[in-house]
């Protein structure tokens, strides 16, 4: 019921301002206004506010390609003070995926935060998606995490409360699965949605795993296959097969809990997750931060169906060009890599899997216990070569 009362009081001092007191870049009466006869200045809403609605098609960029990209990020981050704490044991300056702060000889705390917009047109697997994708900095240090504290950015006054609430659910379940609890949050009105956790874990201060001590003689283990932002970029195009659709879902919403445990049973100690940079970014990050060069095969790398494709059709996202302006840099490409295949190294993917870097005589024990506790998928992609300032050679087969 229309509160007309409170409707002429505000829409008043609107007409009056000669702006809608909510949206100043709107007149009053506003266009929605004239058009349905709501007053969202006055609290009223839309009786058929979208609720089953394709999550895709309201972003420009889907997952983690949303991104800032790495040189752009490298250069708003540049001339910040760096950190001085005996207690920071792993910071930003690392560049690693969470940040460490000890409390005791025995105990530190493994933070993180990610919020990227939808992936998937399903709201509560979107929440399972940003969910999986959040705790996973934690597992690619080794940690364990706690708890997590929701961050939504969301239209409520276009689309219905009770998307936003499947989304919570989808999020909060999988979280419950990852043995986290969420204990608050905080919600913001935007145009786009976007979704993701603050999440905090502990971790033995002698028992962390960071992105700088790959060493000659490791190989390089990848727990899931990558093409994730082709395949949603391809939907955005409504040019995805169903079955691809399903296939990454299922996938990206996956934890990397077990495959952190096995890498943690091993003793690894230099590991990151393959996120929105890509395989190249994180591993070209991998590469300086230990001074070593990777080397890569092109065709042992799992690879999702229907991502070659895309990439052989011009279905490139301009994330894949953000992500190769930074990387390529640092690696050196045989010539028989394809377009297509090289597209594949650089493009961002959401929720993507743990890569490890596992001493050559624990490699194949590792993989076996990775395929048995379910990452069917994970793969031997190559090995770490030398000593160097950071690079990588990404060959077709060894």
């Amino acid at each position: 019921m229309i509160d007309y009362e409170k409707r002429k009081r505000i829409m008043g001092r609107s007409i009056k301002l000669g702006h809608c007191i909510c949206n100043p870049k709107e007149p009053c009466p506003c266009s929605l206004f004239r058009q349905k006869n709501v007053c969202l200045c006055a609290g009223e809403r839309e009786d058929d506010a979208a609720e089953d609605i394709p999550l895709t098609q309201f972003v420009e960029s889907a997952g983690c390609a949303s991104k800032i990209s790495q040189n752009d990020l490298k250069a708003a981050l540049t001339g910040l003070p760096r950190v001085f704490d005996p207690n920071v044991l792993v910071s930003a300056d690392m560049y690693d995926d969470a940040g460490i702060y000890k409390l005791n000889d025995r105990l530190a705390l493994v933070q993180t935060v990610d919020v990227f917009t939808p992936c998937v047109d399903d709201a509560y697997v979107f929440g399972q998606i940003a969910a999986a994708n959040s705790v996973s900095d934690i597992y690619a240090m080794g940690g364990t995490p706690l708890t997590a504290l929701s961050i939504v950015a969301f239209p409520i006054e276009k689309l219905s409360p009770r998307l936003m609430n499947r989304m919570l659910q989808g999020g909060i379940d999988k979280l419950k699965e990852a043995g986290t609890v969420v204990i608050g949050g905080h919600s913001i009105k935007d145009k786009e949605i976007k979704f993701g956790f603050a999440v905090t874990g502990i971790i033995h201060p002698r028992k962390i795993i960071t992105n700088n001590k790959a060493k000659p003689g490791d190989f390089l283990i990848l727990t899931k296959p990558i093409g994730t932002g082709a395949i949603c970029f391809a939907a955005q195009l409504k040019k995805a097969s169903p079955s691809w659709l399903k296939e990454i879902s299922r996938s990206m919403a996956a934890l990397n809990k077990s495959a952190a445990e096995v890498m943690v049973e091993a003793g690894v100690r230099s590991a990151t997750d393959v996120t929105g940079f890509g395989l190249a970014g994180h591993l070209s990050e991998m590469a300086i931060q230990s001074g070593v060069t990777a080397e890569v095969f092109a065709e042992a790398v799992p690879i999702f169906d229907g991502v070659l494709d895309c990439f052989r059709k011009g279905m490139i996202s301009g994330a894949v060009e953000r992500n190769r302006e930074y990387a390529s840099k640092f690696v050196e490409k045989g010539k028989d890599i394809d377009d297509a295949l090289e597209a594949v190294f650089y493009d961002p993917q959401t929720s993507g899997g743990l890569l490890m870097c596992v001493p050559a005589a624990k490699s194949t024990a590792v993989l076996k216990e990775l395929k048995k506790k379910g990452a069917k998928k994970a793969a031997v992609i190559g090995k770490i070569i030398a000593k160097s300032e950071g690079k990588i050679v990404l060959k077709r087969k060894p």
